[in-house]
């Protein structure tokens, strides 16, 4: 893809993506880099402007993460945020001390001016969250924002085009946010051409490029990034590409059906494959979900490197993985390993393809952006996420076929419910869970002893963070009611009112 418009040094903070997320929606292309970045990987990205992000760290510890020599002192426009704000501070010779008090969550502005907040007028709520704060001034800055509890909120040096801000512009509970990050953008003069129409075609001549004259052998699981994947793939090499089904029996009820039935009429050439024995051996006897992952993951490569014999010779295997993806199975410069993903941890080292993931830069509204230009159906394009080991992390403990039946009948109850009751396109993502929780219930006056199944929705823009959706009571009662009453070998059901962070949106 092609050199990007800001570069993003991350310096741990939780926020990092969203900055990028947020520059994306303005229309420019970002990425994050590592905040102890060499000079010489920053300018390989072409930048026309940097971030440097917030953290957790001091600027004054010994151990304080900085950048690279060289990096600041490029003629290029720099925005600070939180940390990053503090640190330019100090670099340039002014001083950071520990506030006399912790400011964290909404804060108003009571003043603000300067290049950042052109053309934005009203009250100016930002999303604080620091404990340091610049104390005193380097030369040429001047102070433009301000807030009751901390008298240097934002600061810029316009003749030297650096600027600071001590919130969070990218976050939703800083409204004005984007309207700032789009007057930073200007100032570094970035063109705002990251559309779904620049995306797609970048990503066409991306993959006629690296396949070259050579045969691609797709997975697709029926969702919107393997089904995106699909017709782009199909735009760009043709009938070189052969998609293929797995069925690992860890599917939703009848998912196989409706896969071919949305994606025959697509004019993609599927085949499809029955793999249920072979993947409920592989997992008998396994609780713990990252090695039920690395399982899906290699049985899923052995799966398709038989169809290649039946079918290839195949020179690429492409797969759908998301920049979420790569960040939490720490394929992410600087990211920590949250989980590992049956298509980016699980990999076997034996791989017999090269690997072809147009979309391991991508967020989820961006394929589906593109989606909707290639022309996908919105019923496939609107699809939650499903996890591509399926209902094999939904299932807590030992994967048997009793409780993959069990587990299949409510969320069945669950997301057909949703879609009854007009909810289903309110919340981003909706799963429910069958635990390994056995509790003493009563139904027909007989005394049970049955299972207890979690259910979850969520609501997010980017699957960084994400919010339990607030689903109505009523509604919540009518799923309990449907889900003991026809699945008998459940007696209780639970609803998760947990946000991401602390815990995924995935149980496993």
């Amino acid at each position: 893809m092609r050199g990007v418009s800001v570069v993003i040094l991350d310096f741990g903070s939780q926020y990092t993506r969203l900055i990028a997320r947020r520059l994306r929606e303005l229309g420019a292309y970002s990425v994050i880099l590592p905040g102890n970045a060499t000079l010489e990987r920053v300018q390989q990205e072409n930048p026309l402007g940097i971030v440097l992000s917030g953290g957790p760290s001091s600027v004054y510890d010994e151990q304080a993460p900085r950048p690279s020599a060289g990096v600041l002192d490029l003629d290029l426009p720099i925005l600070g945020v939180c940390y990053g704000m503090q640190f330019l501070a100090q670099h340039s010779g002014g001083e950071v001390q520990r506030a006399g008090r912790r400011e964290y969550g909404k804060a108003d502005l009571t003043r603000y001016g300067g290049q950042l907040f052109t053309g934005i007028s009203g009250e100016f709520v930002a999303w604080m969250s620091h404990s340091d704060s610049v104390t005193r001034l380097p030369e040429g800055y001047e102070v433009v924002a301000e807030t009751g509890d901390t008298p240097v909120t934002a600061i810029e040096n316009a003749r030297a085009r650096r600027y600071g801000v001590q919130f969070h512009p990218e976050v939703v509970h800083t409204p004005k946010g984007g309207a700032l990050l789009l007057n930073f953008l200007n100032i570094c003069a970035v063109p705002l051409d990251w559309t779904a129409a620049h995306i797609a075609e970048e990503l066409i001549a991306d993959v006629q490029t690296q396949v070259g004259g050579g045969r691609v052998l797709l997975g697709i699981s029926g969702g919107v990034d393997s089904s995106t994947l699909a017709l782009l793939l199909a735009r760009a090499v043709g009938d070189r590409l052969t998609a293929v089904f797995i069925d690992h029996g860890l599917l939703r009820l009848g998912e196989r059906e409706q896969v071919v039935a949305a994606l025959t009429p697509l004019g993609v050439h599927l085949v499809t494959v029955d793999a249920q024995g072979r993947f409920l051996d592989a997992l008998a006897g396994v609780s713990d979900p990252e090695e039920k992952r690395k399982i899906i993951g290699r049985e899923f490569i052995r799966a398709f490197e038989h169809e290649a014999r039946e079918y290839g010779p195949f020179d690429f295997l492409a797969q759908g993985t998301l920049y979420p993806d790569v960040i939490e199975s720490s394929g992410g410069e600087g990211a920590a390993n949250i989980k590992s993903h049956h298509n980016v941890g699980g990999l076997p080292s034996d791989l017999a393809f090269r690997l072809v993931e147009p979309f391991r830069t991508l967020f989820k509204d961006e394929v589906r952006q593109i989606a909707a230009l290639l022309g996908l159906p919105d019923h496939i394009r609107m699809r939650h996420p499903f996890p591509g080991p399926g209902l094999a992390i939904r299932i807590l403990g030992e994967v048997t076929p009793e409780k993959l039946d069990i587990l299949q009948r409510v969320d069945d109850v669950f997301i057909s419910g949703l879609r009854e009751f007009g909810l289903y396109d309110s919340c981003s993502q909706a799963l429910a869970v069958l635990t390994p929780i056995r509790s003493v219930g009563v139904m027909g006056d007989e005394r049970t002893y049955s299972y207890t199944c979690a259910l979850r929705a969520v609501s997010t823009d980017d699957y960084m963070t994400a919010e339990w959706a607030r689903l109505p009571y009523d509604f919540l009662a009518t799923m309990s009611s449907r889900i003991v009453n026809q699945v008998h070998e459940i007696n209780r059901v639970v609803y998760d009112i947990t946000g991401k962070p602390p815990a995924t949106i995935e149980w496993e």
